[in-house]
């Protein structure tokens, strides 16, 4: 049960930066169907949950200089390069599981990273009451 709701957390925090920012998307919009359309976000929120789950604590360990001398501002950075990794993967992958997700460059990311940690974290929330 905690799976599926850190999954559809995800799901929901993505689809809010896609809906949020210009430089995140899903290129491949020539589906119509709901569920043409929810199994590209299903499979991204999949592969940002095992980036998240596995790379991020690495790269927070490895700057945790810089993490303390800039008050927590680097994990910002580290969020960002979180989700630039995840469009990479994504684009690795079949587009028929990724629908062509697409980070468009650094500043994107950031803006992303701030989105997809505020609206995992309310979702989160809302899931556990």
């Amino acid at each position: 049960m905690r799976f599926l709701a850190w999954w559809i957390s995800n799901a929901v925090a993505l689809l809010a930066a896609t809906w949020l920012l210009d430089g995140i998307r899903f290129t491949d919009t020539a589906s119509d169907g709901l569920v043409d359309r929810a199994v590209p976000l299903l499979g991204v929120a999949l592969i940002l949950g095992a980036v998240r789950a596995v790379v991020k604590p690495a790269l927070t360990i490895l700057s945790l200089p810089l993490v303390l001398l800039t008050l927590g501002l680097f994990l910002l950075v580290i969020n960002a390069a979180v989700l630039l990794l995840t469009g990479w993967l994504a684009q690795q992958v079949d587009p028929g599981l990724s629908g062509g997700f697409r980070v468009d460059g650094f500043w994107p990311a950031v803006g992303g990273a701030i989105v997809v940690t505020l609206v995992s974290w309310l979702v989160d929330r809302a899931l556990d009451r």
